[in-house]
């Protein structure tokens, strides 16, 4: 598959994520946000990329579990490519950290920029260490996840639990934007529109934050800049 280049992330990590949603919003799409349960570590993470999907299974990694070529053994490393986000659904477990600090590394030098996780994550404080990486989950656990969970396919099509709708379809390849506000799907189809339209958002924002701060009245800034 195509990966859009470093300077679509760049440009979607500069925008807030409430101007994006106005956006998709906008154009019909007022159901990409994911639960809001799902936040950052670290309020000043943000991240913006492909997905990298996973599907998760209540089954143990080991043990009685049959083997899975293309993501035991650490496989599905191999498959992580530059610049995308590791977005994962547990499948509703609510107990486990599906993740980890090894496994963050792991995807970071296999070129990941983040995860987001619809379920939770281990070793926070050694996660917000690492330099240039960014993980939204719903939890942080100290639980292990070897024998209650393991992911269970790559690259298809997985749903995440919804804000505004029960789910939100992440296809593989669709773009992930989150911030400290939360966490948006764009998909593919629409990258190149929600670009040019959120750029001109983002830009008659800025202008009335300024504004704003100059001490000019709220509905002045709106008159001019249609934002507030």
């Amino acid at each position: 598959m195509g990966v859009p280049t470093a300077h679509v992330a760049e440009r979607l990590r500069a925008v807030k994520t409430a101007d994006l949603y106005d956006v998709l919003d906008g154009m019909g799409y007022p159901h990409q946000c994911l639960d809001l349960a799902i936040r950052p570590l670290a309020p000043e993470m943000r991240v913006a990329g492909p997905a990298f999907t996973i599907l998760g299974t209540r089954e143990p990694r080991f043990g009685e579990a049959l083997p899975i070529p293309e993501i035991d053994h650490f496989a599905l490393f191999d498959q992580i490519y530059p610049g995308c986000v590791v977005v994962i659904n547990a499948e509703g477990d609510r107990l486990a950290g599906h993740w980890g600090e090894m496994m963050s590394y792991g995807a970071r030098n296999a070129g990941a920029v983040g995860v987001v996780i619809d379920g939770g994550t281990r070793d926070r404080a050694g996660i917000l260490a690492i330099e240039g990486w960014a993980c939204f989950a719903r939890y942080t656990s100290p639980i292990e996840s070897e024998k209650r969970w393991r992911p269970k396919e790559l690259q298809v099509p997985i749903y995440m639990t919804g804000t505004t709708t029960s789910t939100v379809r992440v296809n593989p390849g669709d773009w992930i934007v989150g911030d400290g506000d939360g966490v948006l799907v764009i998909p593919q189809g629409i990258l190149g529109s929600v670009l040019s339209a959120v750029t001109d958002v983002a830009e008659r924002e800025r202008l009335s934050v300024e504004a704003l701060a100059r001490g000019e009245s709220l509905k002045e800034v709106f008159a001019k800049y249609h934002r507030a």
